[in-house]
């Protein structure tokens, strides 16, 4: 292991027809199944749509931090 961590940013969008922060989990859970060592996120826009004057669905677009393997 060294003195040091490198990190490799994506950016996700997730959705929810419930809330913003379902939209942020859905995003988190399905990059969890394919990247290893996920350690942050960062929510960069929050956008919905609109039904019947109500928002019907979300969607988050998050940049996500991955530490590098033995970095």
């Amino acid at each position: 292991m060294t003195d040091h961590h490198t990190y490799k940013k994506v950016e996700l969008v997730g959705s929810s027809p419930n809330s913003i922060e379902d939209a942020i989990n859905n995003a988190l859970a399905e990059a969890h199944k394919s990247i290893k060592h996920l350690e942050w996120f960062e929510v960069t826009e929050t956008r919905g749509h609109i039904k019947d004057g109500k928002a019907a669905h979300f969607q988050v677009t998050l940049k996500v931090g991955f530490r590098i393997a033995n970095s």
